[in-house]
Protein backbone atom coordinates (compact mmCIF):
# COMPACT_ATOMS: atom_id res chain seq x y z
CA UNK A 1 0.00 0.00 0.00
CA UNK A 2 1.49 3.20 -0.54
CA UNK A 3 0.03 7.04 0.14
CA UNK A 4 -0.30 7.88 -3.15
CA UNK A 5 -3.73 9.46 -4.66
CA UNK A 6 -4.66 7.09 -7.69
CA UNK A 7 -3.75 4.05 -9.09
CA UNK A 8 -4.63 2.19 -12.26
CA UNK A 9 -4.15 -1.89 -12.98
CA UNK A 10 -3.36 -1.35 -16.56
CA UNK A 11 0.18 -2.13 -17.81
CA UNK A 12 0.58 -4.57 -14.58
CA UNK A 13 3.06 -7.28 -14.25
CA UNK A 14 1.90 -10.87 -13.95
CA UNK A 15 4.33 -12.82 -12.14
CA UNK A 16 4.05 -17.17 -11.60
CA UNK A 17 5.76 -18.16 -8.41
CA UNK A 18 5.81 -22.06 -7.23
CA UNK A 19 5.02 -23.14 -3.10
CA UNK A 20 5.47 -26.11 -1.39
CA UNK A 21 2.56 -25.80 1.22
CA UNK A 22 2.88 -26.50 4.83
CA UNK A 23 2.74 -30.75 3.92
CA UNK A 24 5.64 -30.75 2.00
CA UNK A 25 8.59 -33.06 2.37
CA UNK A 26 10.63 -31.63 -0.23
CA UNK A 27 12.14 -29.47 1.71
CA UNK A 28 13.89 -31.98 4.30
CA UNK A 29 16.33 -34.24 1.90
CA UNK A 30 18.76 -33.62 -0.54
CA UNK A 31 16.42 -33.02 -3.49
CA UNK A 32 15.35 -29.37 -1.78
CA UNK A 33 18.87 -27.66 -3.50
CA UNK A 34 18.15 -29.19 -7.10
CA UNK A 35 14.71 -28.63 -6.74
CA UNK A 36 15.71 -24.94 -5.99
CA UNK A 37 18.15 -24.62 -8.74
CA UNK A 38 15.51 -25.99 -11.25
CA UNK A 39 13.12 -22.80 -10.43
CA UNK A 40 16.12 -20.50 -10.75
CA UNK A 41 16.53 -22.50 -14.35
CA UNK A 42 13.13 -22.40 -15.04
CA UNK A 43 13.04 -18.90 -14.30
CA UNK A 44 9.85 -18.48 -11.98
CA UNK A 45 9.53 -15.34 -10.23
CA UNK A 46 9.94 -16.91 -6.83
CA UNK A 47 9.55 -20.37 -4.43
CA UNK A 48 7.27 -19.58 -1.24
CA UNK A 49 7.44 -21.74 2.21
CA UNK A 50 4.43 -22.45 4.49
CA UNK A 51 4.84 -23.08 8.19
CA UNK A 52 3.40 -25.29 10.23
CA UNK A 53 4.62 -26.15 13.83
CA UNK A 54 3.42 -29.79 13.70
CA UNK A 55 4.00 -30.57 9.75
CA UNK A 56 7.07 -31.56 8.19
CA UNK A 57 7.89 -28.11 6.41
CA UNK A 58 10.92 -26.57 7.52
CA UNK A 59 10.74 -23.65 9.16
CA UNK A 60 10.50 -21.17 6.09
CA UNK A 61 12.90 -18.41 7.18
CA UNK A 62 16.00 -21.02 7.26
CA UNK A 63 14.67 -22.65 4.64
CA UNK A 64 14.80 -19.54 2.59
CA UNK A 65 18.34 -19.08 3.53
CA UNK A 66 19.62 -21.99 2.13
CA UNK A 67 17.90 -21.16 -1.12
CA UNK A 68 19.09 -17.58 -1.07
CA UNK A 69 22.52 -18.89 -0.93
CA UNK A 70 22.43 -21.30 -4.05
CA UNK A 71 20.25 -18.56 -6.44
CA UNK A 72 20.77 -14.79 -7.71
CA UNK A 73 17.25 -13.77 -9.23
CA UNK A 74 14.38 -15.96 -7.68
CA UNK A 75 12.50 -14.45 -5.53
CA UNK A 76 11.38 -15.96 -2.19
CA UNK A 77 8.45 -16.14 -0.09
CA UNK A 78 6.11 -16.76 2.97
CA UNK A 79 2.68 -18.57 2.71
CA UNK A 80 2.25 -17.40 5.39
CA UNK A 81 4.80 -16.60 8.50
CA UNK A 82 3.05 -17.21 11.70
CA UNK A 83 3.33 -13.40 13.65
CA UNK A 84 1.29 -13.80 16.96
CA UNK A 85 3.66 -15.37 19.35
CA UNK A 86 7.05 -14.37 18.10
CA UNK A 87 9.42 -11.52 19.31
CA UNK A 88 8.24 -8.86 16.54
CA UNK A 89 12.01 -7.44 17.56
CA UNK A 90 13.89 -10.51 16.80
CA UNK A 91 11.96 -11.50 13.85
CA UNK A 92 11.98 -7.57 12.29
CA UNK A 93 15.78 -8.67 12.57
CA UNK A 94 16.02 -11.90 10.81
CA UNK A 95 13.83 -10.46 8.05
CA UNK A 96 15.96 -7.67 7.75
CA UNK A 97 18.88 -10.18 7.42
CA UNK A 98 17.35 -12.54 4.65
CA UNK A 99 16.67 -10.04 2.83
CA UNK A 100 20.40 -8.09 2.98
CA UNK A 101 21.52 -11.78 2.38
CA UNK A 102 19.52 -12.31 -0.44
CA UNK A 103 20.02 -8.84 -1.93
CA UNK A 104 16.63 -7.53 -1.56
CA UNK A 105 14.80 -10.67 -2.87
CA UNK A 106 12.35 -11.38 0.18
CA UNK A 107 8.62 -11.53 0.17
CA UNK A 108 7.67 -12.18 3.79
CA UNK A 109 3.56 -12.91 3.91
CA UNK A 110 2.53 -13.22 7.08
CA UNK A 111 -0.76 -13.80 9.32
CA UNK A 112 -2.62 -15.14 12.24
CA UNK A 113 -1.61 -18.60 12.07
CA UNK A 114 -3.68 -21.88 11.63
CA UNK A 115 -7.20 -22.43 13.11
CA UNK A 116 -6.09 -25.25 15.29
CA UNK A 117 -5.66 -26.07 18.90
CA UNK A 118 -1.97 -27.69 18.60
CA UNK A 119 -0.59 -24.82 16.29
CA UNK A 120 -2.14 -22.13 18.82
CA UNK A 121 -0.72 -23.95 22.23
CA UNK A 122 2.26 -24.14 20.03
CA UNK A 123 2.60 -20.36 19.63
CA UNK A 124 1.27 -19.70 23.20
CA UNK A 125 -1.31 -16.50 22.36
CA UNK A 126 -4.97 -16.75 22.75
CA UNK A 127 -6.76 -17.03 19.71
CA UNK A 128 -8.80 -13.52 20.76
CA UNK A 129 -5.21 -11.91 21.03
CA UNK A 130 -3.58 -12.85 17.58
CA UNK A 131 -5.22 -9.93 15.58
CA UNK A 132 -4.31 -7.24 17.87
CA UNK A 133 -1.00 -8.55 18.10
CA UNK A 134 -0.55 -9.20 14.57
CA UNK A 135 -1.23 -5.21 14.18
CA UNK A 136 0.86 -4.18 17.04
CA UNK A 137 3.95 -6.16 15.95
CA UNK A 138 3.68 -5.44 12.61
CA UNK A 139 3.39 -1.40 13.24
CA UNK A 140 6.75 -2.13 15.35
CA UNK A 141 8.92 -4.12 12.80
CA UNK A 142 7.92 -1.30 10.58
CA UNK A 143 9.57 1.21 12.84
CA UNK A 144 12.58 -1.02 13.32
CA UNK A 145 13.60 -1.67 9.72
CA UNK A 146 14.21 2.40 10.07
CA UNK A 147 17.83 1.25 11.56
CA UNK A 148 16.88 3.91 14.01
CA UNK A 149 16.36 3.67 17.92
CA UNK A 150 12.70 2.83 18.38
CA UNK A 151 10.69 3.06 21.75
CA UNK A 152 7.60 2.11 22.06
CA UNK A 153 5.11 0.87 24.38
CA UNK A 154 1.66 -0.91 23.11
CA UNK A 155 -0.55 -3.32 24.56
CA UNK A 156 1.72 -6.49 24.06
CA UNK A 157 5.06 -4.81 23.22
CA UNK A 158 7.61 -2.70 25.02
CA UNK A 159 11.03 -1.30 24.08
CA UNK A 160 13.36 1.49 24.86
CA UNK A 161 15.45 2.59 22.27
CA UNK A 162 16.41 -0.59 20.65
CA UNK A 163 17.54 -0.19 17.07
CA UNK A 164 17.63 -3.44 14.57
CA UNK A 165 20.58 -3.52 11.92
CA UNK A 166 21.20 -4.15 9.09
CA UNK A 167 18.57 -2.36 7.33
CA UNK A 168 16.30 -4.19 5.13
CA UNK A 169 18.14 -3.97 1.30
CA UNK A 170 14.69 -2.82 -0.03
CA UNK A 171 13.83 0.68 0.76
CA UNK A 172 10.51 -0.91 1.80
CA UNK A 173 10.06 -4.15 2.93
CA UNK A 174 6.56 -4.73 1.80
CA UNK A 175 4.59 -7.22 4.02
CA UNK A 176 1.62 -8.98 2.22
CA UNK A 177 -1.47 -10.53 4.26
CA UNK A 178 -3.71 -13.29 3.26
CA UNK A 179 -7.57 -14.23 4.33
CA UNK A 180 -10.88 -13.25 2.47
CA UNK A 181 -12.96 -13.18 5.96
CA UNK A 182 -13.97 -9.51 5.88
CA UNK A 183 -12.27 -8.56 8.96
CA UNK A 184 -9.05 -9.68 7.20
CA UNK A 185 -9.81 -8.24 4.27
CA UNK A 186 -10.31 -4.70 6.04
CA UNK A 187 -6.74 -5.41 7.85
CA UNK A 188 -4.94 -5.91 4.25
CA UNK A 189 -6.81 -2.49 3.91
CA UNK A 190 -5.38 -1.21 6.66
CA UNK A 191 -1.94 -2.30 7.21
CA UNK A 192 -0.99 -4.42 4.46
CA UNK A 193 0.98 -3.85 1.42
CA UNK A 194 -0.45 -6.72 -0.34
CA UNK A 195 -2.58 -9.49 -0.18
CA UNK A 196 -2.70 -13.39 -1.02
CA UNK A 197 -5.16 -15.59 -0.43
CA UNK A 198 -5.76 -18.96 -0.78
CA UNK A 199 -8.97 -21.29 -1.23
CA UNK A 200 -10.78 -18.41 -3.51
CA UNK A 201 -12.90 -17.72 -6.78
CA UNK A 202 -12.29 -15.34 -9.04
CA UNK A 203 -15.64 -13.54 -7.53
CA UNK A 204 -13.85 -13.80 -4.04
CA UNK A 205 -10.84 -11.96 -5.74
CA UNK A 206 -13.45 -9.00 -7.21
CA UNK A 207 -15.52 -8.63 -4.25
CA UNK A 208 -11.85 -8.76 -1.55
CA UNK A 209 -9.91 -6.09 -3.45
CA UNK A 210 -13.69 -3.41 -3.12
CA UNK A 211 -13.01 -4.09 0.68
CA UNK A 212 -9.48 -3.70 0.73
CA UNK A 213 -9.66 -0.35 -1.19
CA UNK A 214 -12.35 1.17 0.88
CA UNK A 215 -10.47 -0.02 4.08
CA UNK A 216 -6.99 1.56 2.50
CA UNK A 217 -9.08 4.69 1.80
CA UNK A 218 -10.99 4.99 4.95
CA UNK A 219 -7.14 4.78 6.44
CA UNK A 220 -5.69 7.45 4.15
CA UNK A 221 -3.74 4.49 1.92
CA UNK A 222 -4.20 3.05 -1.73
CA UNK A 223 -3.72 -0.08 -2.85
CA UNK A 224 -0.80 -0.80 -5.47
CA UNK A 225 -2.34 -2.76 -8.39
CA UNK A 226 0.46 -5.37 -8.70
CA UNK A 227 -0.02 -6.19 -4.84
CA UNK A 228 -2.86 -8.51 -5.29
CA UNK A 229 -2.01 -12.71 -5.46
CA UNK A 230 -3.64 -15.87 -5.38
CA UNK A 231 -2.30 -18.72 -3.62
CA UNK A 232 -3.20 -21.48 -6.14
CA UNK A 233 -3.49 -25.14 -4.77
CA UNK A 234 -4.16 -27.75 -8.10
CA UNK A 235 -3.87 -31.24 -7.89
CA UNK A 236 -4.68 -34.52 -10.67
CA UNK A 237 -7.53 -35.77 -10.59
CA UNK A 238 -9.92 -35.49 -7.91
CA UNK A 239 -9.38 -33.26 -4.78
CA UNK A 240 -7.84 -35.42 -1.75
CA UNK A 241 -10.53 -35.83 0.89
CA UNK A 242 -8.28 -33.87 3.53
CA UNK A 243 -8.39 -31.18 1.14
CA UNK A 244 -12.43 -31.07 0.67
CA UNK A 245 -13.04 -31.28 3.99
CA UNK A 246 -10.87 -28.41 4.53
CA UNK A 247 -12.94 -26.57 2.11
CA UNK A 248 -16.09 -27.23 3.27
CA UNK A 249 -15.37 -26.39 6.77
CA UNK A 250 -14.07 -22.99 5.34
CA UNK A 251 -16.31 -22.33 2.73
CA UNK A 252 -19.54 -24.60 2.88
CA UNK A 253 -21.32 -25.53 0.10
CA UNK A 254 -18.72 -24.56 -2.03
CA UNK A 255 -17.56 -27.24 -5.16
CA UNK A 256 -13.97 -28.08 -4.14
CA UNK A 257 -13.12 -27.60 -7.55
CA UNK A 258 -13.66 -23.93 -7.96
CA UNK A 259 -10.98 -23.54 -5.47
CA UNK A 260 -8.76 -26.65 -6.20
CA UNK A 261 -8.30 -26.87 -9.83
CA UNK A 262 -7.32 -29.95 -11.54
CA UNK A 263 -3.42 -29.04 -13.37
CA UNK A 264 -5.69 -29.18 -16.95
CA UNK A 265 -7.66 -25.75 -15.63
CA UNK A 266 -4.97 -24.13 -14.43
CA UNK A 267 -4.11 -22.27 -16.64
CA UNK A 268 -7.42 -20.94 -17.57
CA UNK A 269 -7.86 -20.06 -13.81
CA UNK A 270 -5.51 -17.99 -13.74
CA UNK A 271 -6.60 -15.77 -16.57
CA UNK A 272 -9.95 -15.27 -15.31
CA UNK A 273 -8.13 -14.42 -11.94
CA UNK A 274 -6.35 -11.47 -14.21
CA UNK A 275 -9.04 -10.81 -15.19
CA UNK A 276 -10.45 -10.18 -11.60
CA UNK A 277 -7.56 -7.85 -10.90
CA UNK A 278 -4.84 -10.49 -9.30
CA UNK A 279 -1.52 -10.03 -10.75
CA UNK A 280 0.98 -12.26 -8.62
CA UNK A 281 0.49 -16.33 -8.23
CA UNK A 282 1.61 -18.69 -6.47
CA UNK A 283 0.92 -22.47 -7.83
CA UNK A 284 1.16 -25.28 -5.34
CA UNK A 285 0.93 -29.16 -6.27
CA UNK A 286 -1.53 -30.65 -3.26
CA UNK A 287 1.21 -33.32 -1.89
CA UNK A 288 5.05 -33.15 -3.45
CA UNK A 289 5.69 -34.28 -6.79
CA UNK A 290 7.03 -37.83 -7.95
CA UNK A 291 9.35 -36.17 -10.21
CA UNK A 292 9.59 -32.19 -9.13
CA UNK A 293 11.97 -31.75 -11.85
CA UNK A 294 9.28 -32.71 -14.31
CA UNK A 295 6.45 -31.59 -12.69
CA UNK A 296 8.26 -28.01 -12.58
CA UNK A 297 8.35 -28.14 -16.40
CA UNK A 298 5.05 -28.55 -16.99
CA UNK A 299 4.37 -25.74 -14.76
CA UNK A 300 6.16 -23.85 -16.82
CA UNK A 301 5.18 -24.97 -20.33
CA UNK A 302 1.48 -24.23 -19.38
CA UNK A 303 2.22 -21.02 -16.93
CA UNK A 304 5.07 -18.64 -17.57
CA UNK A 305 3.85 -17.85 -20.57
CA UNK A 306 0.82 -15.75 -18.98
CA UNK A 307 3.49 -13.75 -17.41
CA UNK A 308 3.94 -10.12 -18.79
Amino acid sequence: MTTASTTTRRGTKVRIGVGLGTATTAVSGPGFGPLVDRLEALRFDSLWLSERISGPAPDPLVALAVAAGRTERLKLGTSVLVVPGRNPVLLAKEMASLDVLSQGRFLPAVGLGAVDPVEQQAFGVRREERGRRLDEALELMRRLWSGEPVDHQGDFYEVQGVRVLPRPHQDTLDVWLGGIAPSELRRVGRIGDGWLPSFCTPEDVIEGIAVIEEAATAAGRTSDPEHYGVLLAYCDGPVPPRIAELVARRRPGLDPRRVVPDFSQLSGLVNDFIAAGATKFVAMPLGDADDWDAELGRLADALLPLET
